[in-house]
């Protein structure tokens, strides 16, 4: 299930071996699995899409750099940690 959530704050992500890449600040969707959460954004004409583990993303919703939007904001964050 797909979640709109906001980047208030500085979150990263690595591709493999490659260097760290900051995700621009504004509106994404969190898709999360099993073992990891995929983060989705548009940017005018780019579309951008990381995947990192469920650690790191519960480390960005814990200090705030990603907020959950609408009525998720309450819910999520427990769900997420008993999956984890």
């Amino acid at each position: 299930m797909r979640k709109q959530a906001m980047i208030v704050g500085l979150v990263e992500y690595r591709e493999g071996d490659g260097p760290i890449i900051t995700i621009r600040k504004g509106a994404c969707e969190v898709e999360q699995g099993a073992q990891d959460a995929t983060l989705s954004w548009e940017d005018a004409d780019t579309h951008g899409a990381a995947a990192m583990p469920l650690s790191d993303f519960q480390r960005y919703l814990s200090s705030a750099a990603i907020r959950w939007v609408g009525e998720e904001a309450a819910a999520a964050p427990a769900a997420l940690r008993a999956s984890a």
